[in-house]
C-alpha cells in the first residue's frame, strides 16, 4: 500500500462544478489544484453534463488521483434541482469509473462538518476556509481557473 494517495473531490453541479485535489500523507495534507467548471452561459443541459465528464476526465488524465470523493445525492424540496444534481454527480462519477478510479460518497453535511465544524455550515461558510465568500467570489477572484 503507498504510503500517500492522491483524491479528487468534486462538489458536482450544473452551473458550477468545484473541484480539488488533495496528495494526502498521513495527517498532512497537500492542496495540489483546486478550481471550478463555470457552467453559466452553456444553456444546453446536455451539453453542461458533457462538460462535466470530459472536466473529470481530464483531471484525472492529468493528476492520476487514487480516489475520487464526492457529494453524495441529499434530499431537498425542489424535484428538478435534484434532478439536475442527480445527472451531475452520475456523470462525474462515470468518468472516474471510466478510468477505473474507486469512489467515495460524502453526505454534505459530514463535508461541512470536516471543513468547518458545523454541519450546518453554509457554502460561504465553508469556502470562507480557503479565503472566499462563495463559489461567485472565488470565480471572480481566479478567472485564470476558469475551464
Amino acid at each position: 500500500m503507498k504510503d500517500s494517495r492522491i483524491i479528487l473531490g468534486i462538489d458536482p453541479g450544473t452551473a458550477i462544478m468545484g473541484y480539488g485535489l488533495i496528495k494526502a500523507n498521513g495527517k498532512n495534507p497537500e492542496m495540489i489544484a483546486m478550481g471550478v467548471l463555470d457552467l453559466r452561459k452553456i444553456k444546453d443541459h446536455y451539453l453542461k453534463l458533457q462538460k462535466i465528464f470530459e472536466r473529470t476526465l481530464q483531471l484525472i488524465d492529468e493528476y492520476k488521483p487514487d480516489e475520487l470523493a464526492i457529494e453524495a445525492p441529499f434530499f431537498g424540496k425542489n424535484v428538478q434541482s435534484m434532478l439536475k444534481l442527480g445527472r451531475a454527480q452520475g456523470v462525474a462519477m462515470a468518468a472516474g469509473l471510466y478510468r477505473q478510479i474507486p469512489i467515495f460518497e460524502y453526505a454534505p453535511r459530514k463535508i461541512k462538518i470536516a471543513i468547518t465544524g458545523s454541519g450546518g455550515a453554509s457554502k460561504e461558510q465553508v469556502a470562507a476556509g480557503k479565503s472566499f465568500n462563495s463559489w461567485k467570489d472565488f470565480v471572480n477572484k481566479n478567472p485564470g481557473r476558469l475551464t
